[in-house]
């Protein structure tokens, strides 16, 4: 079983029900990444050039067909970044960027062979955000991303042109020590194996049909 597997509790993650005062114990100092702003932005790009690199195999046979690309972390790497803040907004700043998004690039070759390879996307971002004022503990600017590339084209270059949707959410972060209310421990419920039984169903059947009681005619 697991917390969300008919494990009874009032020690778990779950829906409270009543006071949710009862069982308060102690205020707790946790270390936590405490996001000041945040924003997302979807776009589509179109006829965006694929770079491929480290394929597996390491030589395949062009010409390559086109199956799928999709990001590989939800992480993106920040290049570029500039932040200004606004005079005329208290607080808030100009936030421009480059986010590259590591791509894995699934085909074929030209014998049939299925190959993958590495590549990256990379898109501009300039954005309004709040930014805290100056401390000892510094913010940071980071972004999550996601790709999924469904369409693209093989180029006489060894390069794929392709159309990917992309998510980008930019955010504003500080690491801190953090004090909130607490209901103490977790309890951890045991762990249930997973079988599948391939006899269930049969088993359940009765061991005879049934059928009219000839006593009862």
């Amino acid at each position: 079983m697991s917390f969300f597997s008919n494990f009874q509790s009032d020690k778990c993650p779950g829906t409270i029900s009543g006071n949710p005062l009862n069982g308060l114990c102690e205020k707790v100092c946790i270390q936590a990444q405490k996001i000041f702003d945040a924003c997302i932005k979807q776009i589509q790009i179109d006829n965006y050039t694929l770079t491929l690199e480290d394929k597996i195999p390491a030589d395949p046979t062009y010409p390559l067909t086109f199956i799928s690309a999709r990001s590989t972390s939800s992480t993106g790497v920040i290049t570029n970044l500039n932040v200004e803040r606004l005079h005329d907004k208290p607080g808030c700043a100009r936030v421009q960027a480059t986010v590259s998004i590591p791509v894995e690039i699934a085909y074929t070759d030209a014998n049939g062979v299925e190959g993958v390879a590495q590549s990256t996307i990379s898109v501009s971002q300039d954005v309004l955000l709040f930014v805290p004022a100056p401390s000892i503990m510094p913010y940071k600017i980071t972004a999550e991303v996601s790709a999924v590339c469904a369409e693209g084209t093989f180029n006489s270059d060894g390069t794929f042109s392709v159309s990917a949707c992309l998510t980008t959410i930019m955010k504003v972060a500080i690491d801190v020590e953090i004090l909130v209310p607490s209901y103490g421990y977790c309890a951890i419920p045991p762990a249930q194996e997973y079988s599948h039984e391939v006899c269930t169903g049969f088993f359940e059947l009765p061991l005879y049909p049934q059928g009219k009681n000839c006593s009862k005619q």
